[in-house]
């Protein structure tokens, strides 16, 4: 094994979204030798349309020192409309601030510019920052981890932090066999100029497809959103892909016929299903621990994908920073602390889901979303 870096302690981070930036941020500001690495060469900085963050998520960001940054690109609402598929409101329920009440309970905005935001947070943080770079094997003894990257070079480290995502190689690769699942759901998703008459998010249930919704992400821009069943997407030209939203987006009101008028360009159109996961045995083997959506994945349905992912990073850092040994015990205390809180989430975001499949109409829905957001109030 090469030899590792023991003073000061040092990490790999294999994986630069939300939670593998979010964590390097927390250890670097605690003095710990962060390396971390991306496959992707633009480090995902121009990938999706648009994310709402609720409060918990916020009160992350805050925690790493980029808030200002979030509030100034953002767009914040307090408010949850319901509409018929007419455009007609429902009702309007205010949103719980799970944040505190010194943050917005939502804010939403440009996936882009969140990206972007970490981005330079991780540089600022003095990382080492290896960008189009994999790690191929993982060797580990008691001690630590020796990895060999995909260039050929080879690292020793105290801990690796797998962050890699839904589909993470790594989760794999230490024999972590639970494998990410379609829930029976699928989204269109298009970022759009934002009408002036949207000013939080509405979402009208029925029609032709299970939801359509959309949320402000700026003063001036918004991703709108359609969900319906699965479909076999290598049936799906994307070429098409616009046609595809439009054809379902057309029969919506309110500000929907506004907001269907800019879905022409099939690029910019994005087509995922959704999945479900939840690694729920230990989410470490040795000195490799995996976080975010690498140990974990729900639905949107509540939005509470990218909080969950902020608040392991968060977690994850408080422990390995607060003085104890980086040991088994550490590490299974890590997943003991998230998996009820995680898996509380993967269950209402799946359930919501699931009644919406099976059309059954008087779910409680609302109360499931309350029950589940008042438990977020509390800190991780």
């Amino acid at each position: 094994m090469a030899d590792h870096i023991t003073s000061p302690r040092s990490v790999l981070v294999i994986g630069g979204g939300a939670s593998g930036s979010a964590v390097t941020v927390l250890l670097r500001r605690a003095g710990v030798a962060v390396d971390l690495i991306e496959a992707k060469p633009d480090w995902n900085a121009t990938t999706g349309s648009g994310i709402t963050l609720q409060g918990n998520a916020l009160r992350v960001l805050r925690e790493l020192g980029v808030w200002d940054q979030v509030e100034a690109s953002g767009y914040p609402f307090g408010s949850l409309g319901v509409t018929a598929p007419d455009g007609t409101v429902l009702f309007v329920a205010e949103d719980i601030q799970t944040g505190g009440p010194d943050l917005p309970a939502t804010l939403g905005m440009q996936r882009p510019q969140l990206q972007q935001i970490l981005i330079d947070a991780v540089r600022a943080s003095g990382a080492g920052i290896r960008l189009g770079t994999t790690a191929e094997i993982l060797d580990q003894d008691a001690d630590g981890v020796s990895v060999r990257f995909s260039d050929g070079s080879e690292g020793g480290y105290d801990l690796v932090i797998a962050a890699d995502g839904l589909n993470s190689a790594t989760r794999a690769s230490i024999g972590i066999t639970d494998k990410p699942e379609p829930t029976g759901m699928a989204i269109w998703r298009i970022a759009a100029p934002r009408p002036e008459s949207v000013t939080r998010t509405d979402l009208a249930y029925g029609g032709p497809a299970y939801i359509a919704g959309y949320c402000p992400t700026s003063e001036n821009t918004i991703y709108a959103y359609v969900v319906e069943g699965c479909r076999d997407r290598a049936a799906i030209d994307p070429a098409t892909y616009a046609d595809e939203m439009r054809r379902l987006a057309r029969h919506y009101g309110g500000a929907w016929p506004e907001i269907t008028a800019h879905i022409t360009d099939p690029a910019k159109v994005n087509y995922t299903w959704f999945d479900r996961l939840l690694v729920e045995g230990s989410w470490h083997r040795g000195r490799v621990v995996l976080i975010g959506d690498a140990a974990h994945c729900c639905p949107p349905t509540i939005a509470q994908g990218a909080a969950m992912s902020l608040e392991d990073a968060s977690v994850l850092a408080e422990l390995l920073t607060g003085g104890g040994d980086w040991d088994d015990e550490l590490l299974q205390a890590f997943h003991d602390r998230r998996i009820p809180r995680v898996r509380t989430v993967v269950e209402a975001s799946v359930q919501i889901g699931q009644w919406q499949l099976d059309g059954v109409r008087d779910a409680d829905m609302a109360g499931l979303v309350g029950r589940t957001m008042n438990l977020l109030k509390e800190r991780p």
